[in-house]
């Protein structure tokens, strides 16, 4: 039965929500507060990738944060702050930190993200969409015998999980990359990652969607939302009133005030991620991720990005030039020809990235709003996971048995 749908955020979650709802039938207006052209799913590393099986919350990760916070350039960095929603979800991340966490989130991260990856391609295919889909996998480089020891161990684990992945030589790295002057000890390949040109995809499946009927609703932020027998009987902007069957919150990092409203409190801070861009062509041909560093280095459709570090400090978009030179600095660390200029530099952006206490997204009903449906929470990985939870989205709204179990991602759940 058609339903009429509103998605609250125009990110990646929110567009492949709309296009699977689309396509069970729906009616579907996305409303978002800002003008949809900019933020983490316009400049992210557009990997696509099952590889990232281990979630932010895993053992020593506080403890590394903890010694980063004094270190304005560390790949991570957790602003301290007297906030009770801070320091709520900073007291579940530290319990979260866990081998118990990293094992329970495994399979399920790895499940949503390889059908992430499949979807994208499947939509290529069926709509005939143009943007770049490449899967020549993911280079692990490093520059220590530890780093190297770590990343074999994770590897260990992805095979464990049937992930295609091997481990590769200095000399081997060298012949995968000969226009390049990478200083490594060696890497890990991760053969089953794919990579994209996000802005592309974006432009695309908007204008998809928009000449196929689904509304939207640009610079309006919703403002008031009513409730009835716990249910959402309407949204409101300064310009507009809303009335839908169903809702979809997919707000990224402003689910959590937008969840308030609607007496659901949700674990969710805003983690800001850099990227330079550079047209330069460097011989670069196989994406990777400098170990040490946390910075990704992706080759895109006319152009290369390089972006990194995890800042969680609030919402807001300022840019700090401090980790813009730290991902220049650590890019000529590790390719030693290459010296990002003042102008690329002066060019970096920045977005928000939604980060849960354990890693893993908030998909599904809550029990305290029957006709709401939350999809938020994917931190680093909703570009790998945008289509895979745009299509449970739709499953759960349409009432079919979801793709995927989907109970590790309930946004209910204790931390």
């Amino acid at each position: 039965m058609s339903k009429s749908i509103i998605i609250i955020g125009g990110g990646i979650i929110g567009l492949c929500s709309a296009y699977y709802l689309y396509k069970e039938g729906h009616q579907v207006t996305v409303i978002d507060q800002s003008s949809m052209d900019f933020g983490a799913s316009y400049i992210n590393a557009g990997y696509l990738s099952p590889s990232h099986i281990i979630p932010l919350a895993a053992p020593g990760v506080m403890k590394k944060g903890l010694k980063w916070m004094f270190n304005p350039k560390s790949p991570l960095y957790i602003k301290p702050r007297l906030d009770p929603d801070f320091l709520r979800w900073t007291w579940a991340f530290n319990s979260s930190c866990s081998v118990k966490n990293v094992n329970r989130g495994i399979t399920a991260i790895k499940d949503i993200a390889l059908l992430g990856r499949d979807l994208y391609s499947e939509i290529k295919k069926t709509e005939k969409f143009k943007f770049q889909l490449e899967q020549k996998g993911l280079l692990m480089i490093c520059q220590t015998e530890k780093m190297l020891e770590e990343e074999i161990r994770v590897a260990e684990v992805a095979k464990k999980e049937g992930l295609p992945v091997r481990e590769i030589s200095s000399e081997e790295l060298k012949r995968l990359q000969p226009d390049t002057n990478i200083q490594a000890k060696g890497a890990v390949m991760y053969e089953c990652d794919a990579h994209t040109t996000p802005h592309i995809f974006m432009e695309e499946m908007k204008t998809y969607l928009k000449s196929n009927g689904v509304v939207f609703q640009k610079n309006e932020k919703i403002q008031d939302i009513s409730i009835k027998n716990e249910k959402i009987s309407s949204m409101s902007t300064a310009a507009n009133i809303y009335v839908a069957d169903e809702f979809v919150l997919a707000a990224g990092s402003w689910s959590k005030l937008l969840s308030k409203k609607l007496g659901i409190r949700l674990l969710l801070e805003a983690g800001k991620g850099y990227r330079i861009d550079s047209e330069r062509d460097f011989g670069i041909t196989i994406p990777a991720i400098l170990a040490e560093a946390k910075v990704a280095v992706t080759p895109m459709q006319g152009f290369t990005r390089f972006a990194g570090t995890m800042e969680i400090a609030g919402i807001n978009h300022h840019i700090n030039k401090v980790r813009i030179e730290a991902i220049a600095n650590a890019t000529k660390h590790y390719y030693r020809d290459i010296v990002l200029t003042t102008q690329e530099k002066d060019g970096a952006a920045s977005g928000l990235r939604p980060v849960t206490p354990d890693g893993m997204p908030y998909i599904g009903k809550s029990s305290n709003c029957t006709n709401l449906t939350i999809a938020t929470g994917h931190a680093m990985m909703g570009w790998s996971m945008g289509p895979s939870t745009g299509k449970i989205v739709s499953e759960i709204v349409s009432g079919i048995k979801p793709s995927l179990d989907i109970s590790p991602y309930h946004p209910d759940r204790k931390f």
